[in-house]
């Protein structure tokens, strides 16, 4: 199937909304649930794509004309396949890792120590329990409220409530580093979204996300689970929560910047008295940091680019923040947590691997706002979604390959990703390459990310919710 004929095929009636466009709403809030009755979560789960039955109605990727208070969707975990009495056959067609669950894939993609399963939070910690997760997409809690009042009244007890967790944005779009986020996503062919700012990077194909549509692989597609039904229109997802150490990152850019007061180099990565370049007011010390946070993940805290202004965060001009590209010199890090995940055109290793990898992110802070002034053990972080056709060949290659063994450029490998990656004080570091060729090497990043919990799901097309509504009926096929 052609990449035109594949969109000609596409109907956004049967996909869940959220995975080709975002919502962007301020507020998300996520329901753990644990199948305990289940003919009646198969008639609830019915209720979702049934019009006007009361139960709240999955959104679909339907663009619509007046933006709705709420959007609904739901994605089940293999466990949850297994308790609504999804076949064996069908269950052994579903990719290894979705079997295997994010729990015992934890070494793969670096939760290891601190970050290992067996100190994640309830649910995540009894991954056989978790059978459901429930996102509910609003700008206020009294939207939430609702939607999770009509879950409770229309499931007349089919599942338990196994936790919760709320999500809200900040205001410009910043999570807890101080990083605006939520700026590059994939582009796909065939689906407008009016919100996408340029970008050069080649469109992905829809199968880069939904199963039973054509790969960035010619001649290739991933195999879609059984039956048909079930299998097609859905995609993957790695649900994440992730703590932040926001006291120790803002620690550890003082004593970074403090190493550099007295680095020989320091004068070529800030040239004495052009700290104003920086910000209006910075000291050299205060410039330094923000140099610092910039070069760790390869733009600025406003979200400029390294790759367009190496030298300011505040250009004359105005830049791009996503229509950029690597191929031109080290401005940016080869290290930094954005080149690594998204070498767009740059040279590396594995050349045919560069836009093979890419995920929709879906990411929202939970917990309150840092403030340094007065700090507290409040714990903060990110909800993330990370959504793909193949959980091995794209998250856990990018996590593993890249986050965390630095495999795309030999001038990296060894090393890891310095905001996200599973970093240990004696043996971390992060290169600056300054103009001159000499470079700057920045030792000693502790993990400042430790994943607190998660769960491999399938977000299941439309059909494929029907499908599951009619298992054990006969209805099934």
């Amino acid at each position: 199937m052609s990449a035109a004929a594949a969109v000609r095929r596409f109907e956004p009636a049967k996909v869940q909304g959220n995975i080709l466009r975002g919502y962007r709403y301020k507020r998300v809030r996520y329901l753990m649930l644990e199948v305990t009755d289940v003919a009646t979560t198969r008639r609830w789960l019915g209720a979702t794509v049934t019009p006007g039955s009361g139960a709240p109605a999955i959104t679909t990727e339907v663009q619509w004309t007046v933006k709705p208070d709420t959007c609904f969707n739901l994605a089940v975990t293999y466990p949850g396949l297994r308790a609504l009495g999804v076949p064996k056959a069908s269950l052994a067609s579903f990719p290894t890792e979705f079997v295997q669950g994010m729990n015992s894939r934890a070494v793969k993609v670096g939760d290891t120590g601190p970050s290992a399963p067996e100190h994640w939070a309830t649910p995540f910690n009894e991954p056989g329990k978790l059978h459901l997760i429930a996102s509910i997409y609003a700008n206020d809690i009294a939207h939430l409220d609702r939607v999770e009042q009509q879950v409770t009244a229309t499931s007349a007890n089919a599942f338990s409530t196994l936790g919760v967790r709320d999500g809200w944005c900040f205001d410009g779009d910043t999570v807890h580093f101080g990083y605006r986020d939520n700026i590059s996503e994939p582009r796909f062919e065939g689906i407008h979204d009016p919100d996408q700012t340029p970008d050069a990077q080649p469109m992905s194909p829809l199968g880069a996300m939904l199963m039973g549509y054509p790969t960035e692989y010619e001649g290739l597609m991933w195999n879609v689970p059984e039956p048909d039904a079930l299998g097609s229109n859905g995609s993957f997802n790695a649900f994440r929560v992730l703590a932040q150490d926001v006291a120790g990152f803002e620690a550890y850019l003082s004593d970074a910047a403090r190493n550099l007061l007295a680095d020989p180099l320091g004068p070529e990565l800030l040239p004495p008295g052009e700290e104003a370049r920086i910000g209006p007011g910075l000291s050299r010390h205060a410039a330094l940091r923000e140099i610092v946070a910039a070069k760790m993940c390869g733009r600025w805290r406003n979200g400029v680019p390294l790759a367009l202004s190496p030298e300011t965060p505040d250009p004359d001009a105005p830049v791009s923040l996503t229509d950029f590209d690597y191929s031109g010199g080290a401005s940016c890090p080869f290290g930094a947590h954005i080149r690594r995940c998204n070498p767009r055109g740059g040279t590396i290793v594995q050349r045919a691997a560069r836009h093979t990898r890419r995920l929709v992110r879906r990411g929202t802070p939970y917990g309150p706002a840092f403030d340094p002034a007065n700090p507290d053990s409040e714990e903060r972080g990110l909800l993330g979604n990370f959504l793909c056709a193949n959980l091995g060949a794209q998250f856990e290659a990018l996590a593993c390959d890249w986050m965390n063994l630095g495999l795309q450029d030999p001038r990296i490998t060894g090393s890891n990703d310095p905001l996200l990656g599973a970093n240990t004080v004696d043996t971390s570091w992060l290169d600056i390459p300054l103009p001159s060729g000499s470079v700057i090497r920045l030792r000693g990043l502790p993990r400042f990310v430790r994943t607190r919990g998660g769960a491999y799901t399938f977000l299941p097309g439309l059909p494929a919710i029907r499908y599951l509504a009619a298992l054990g009926d006969g209805r099934a096929s």
